[in-house]
């Protein structure tokens, strides 16, 4: 139990008004999930790169548990970084996951 950690997963999903032309290829609500450390795409969809460099920074972070009142905690919609791109990128907590620090790491804890 004491090298135990929880992590949350993550849902990203591309959302857009109505109508609107998306620059990046991607389609509202095309998505991916963060599973621990690993990224899951469903069969046949990519997702932008430029995209991704936008949203990653983030993602450790919301996969932690926050203060609530923490912007961390409440903010999950992240602009596209193309100017000209309405899209943006909500990021969804699902379920969280319990690690085990012995399993991630070779690093040993002092």
């Amino acid at each position: 139990m004491a090298d135990e950690f929880e992590l949350y997963d993550l849902k990203v999903e591309v959302i857009a008004p109505p109508g609107a032309t998306l620059w990046c290829n991607a389609k509202p609500g095309d998505w991916f999930e963060l599973r621990g450390e690993l990224l899951h795409l469903p069969p046949g969809q990519g997702f932008s790169i430029y995209s991704l460099a936008a949203v990653l920074p983030l993602l450790a972070a919301k996969q932690r548990a926050t203060h609530p009142n923490d912007w961390m905690d409440s903010d999950a919609e992240i602009a596209c970084p193309d100017p000209n791109c309405p899209s943006r990128l909500k990021i969804t907590r699902l379920g969280k996951r319990v690690f085990r620090r012995a399993d991630t790491t070779a690093t040993v804890k002092p």
